[in-house]
């Protein structure tokens, strides 16, 4: 029965919210306010204000109860004699953040709302716009490609996909070009790096400029279970070891075979956002015969997060302490980040601090914001700048 309950509840919520998606009446906009790119429909709401505050309109009216859920923040609707709910947020912080609908009491994405894979299921989401970051969306100039292709992944026995960017220009040349394998964090798979932080907006206003060299971009989905069981995650080396399988084994073969990659590890680089910097700092770190350039954005294997303290850096690298000189030669680039908002912010510092009073060839850099996409597309767009130079 509870069941029963629960579906009829989400159908009802769906198509109470349908009308959101529907454009209302220009002069009821706010002055001011804008409608975000990630909208459905360019001429709705939600609306973003001048002080960047969001104003929500939902039309539901069987609701008894309409909320939204934006950044882990909830906001209680106010329903007039029509049916339609709304509420405006405190200000907002630039960038990308993910909301939902709760309708009587069920979660459910807005259909006003494009949707993006985040959370661990498909969400909605809101863009503030921020002065400066030109280089984050679509401007005029010689645009590359984003694909999706599917490799054999001996790991999870079956097929599995890629997103790939090749830069402008990949398909008329004949040349060899530098990659990048780049991870998403916990909750996203191989689309966020592509759709949420915006990878060829931000390579090819890049390389368009003179600011990168022409480079691939590979996304792999790491949320990898080996058939046989063994390690399935975590923060340690052992927990990465079916990812790095399958990336070392897998996906760079693939790519090397079907793309024109520089098969040299000086050619090779590997970052990635939260989980995925954990991934990077692991086997980007010791696997220094494949990497030679690697970039650790927002991790929580420094501190910050539930379980991660006393973090051993020569125990989990062996010889970046007791052989420095050795460590820094393996790499050309070896970069950190993390937002200055972010509850990892004092721990990055302090283990950066450690690694560079011991002599480690570390670059350090904090973005203001929290644990979300604005500073991890910063993060790419100055590590970007550092590589194969």
């Amino acid at each position: 029965m509870r069941t029963k309950v629960l579906l009829a509840a989400l159908f009802a919520a769906v198509c109470c919210t349908q009308m959101a998606a529907q454009p209302f009446a220009k002069e009821n906009f706010p002055e001011g306010s804008y409608s975000p790119v990630t909208n459905v429909n360019r001429n709705s709401y939600p609306r973003v204000l001048k002080d960047a505050s969001v104003m929500f309109r939902v039309n539901a009216p069987e609701a008894q109860k309409v909320q939204i859920d934006l950044c882990g923040t909830k906001y209680d609707m106010t329903r007039d004699e029509r049916g339609t709910w709304r509420v405006t947020t405190k200000p907002q912080v630039p960038g990308f953040h993910y909301y939902f609908l709760l309708i009587d009491g069920v979660s459910v994405a807005d259909p006003a709302s494009q949707t993006f894979y985040g959370c661990s299921r498909w969400s909605s989401a809101i863009e503030i716009k921020e002065d400066g970051c030109a280089d984050f969306e679509v401007q005029d100039v010689p645009r590359g490609e984003v694909r999706t292709v599917y490799y054999y992944s001996k790991v999870d026995e079956t097929y599995r996909p890629l997103m790939i960017y090749t830069p402008a220009g990949y398909n008329e040349s004949t040349q060899q070009y530098p990659v990048v394998y780049i991870q998403h964090g916990g909750g996203e798979d191989h689309r966020g790096w592509m759709e949420q932080g915006r990878t060829a907006q931000i390579m090819d206003n890049l390389i368009a400029a003179g600011k990168a060299v022409p480079m691939i971009v590979v996304s792999a989905n790491s949320n990898v279970q080996a058939r046989s069981g063994g390690f399935g995650g975590g923060y340690s080396w052992q927990g990465m070891q079916n990812f790095r399988n399958e990336l070392i084994d897998n996906v760079i073969p693939f790519v090397e075979k079907n793309y024109r990659a520089k098969p040299e590890r000086k050619y090779r680089a590997m970052c990635g956002l939260s989980m995925g910097g954990g991934q990077s700092f692991y086997i980007g770190l010791r696997s220094p015969e494949v990497f030679a350039n690697v970039g650790v954005f927002s991790t929580g294997m420094f501190g910050g997060i539930q379980g991660a303290s006393n973090f051993d850096l020569e125990k989990e690298v062996p010889g970046m302490l007791s052989d420095v000189q050795g460590f820094n030669k393996n790499l050309d680039v070896f970069f950190i980040t993390c937002g200055e908002q972010d509850p990892r912010i004092s721990h990055t510092r302090n283990i950066v601090k450690k690694m560079q009073d011991a002599g480690i060839q570390v670059r350090f850099a904090a973005y203001p914001g929290d644990h979300e996409w604005q500073p991890w597309r910063k993060s790419l767009h100055q590590f970007a700048q550092y590589l194969f130079k």
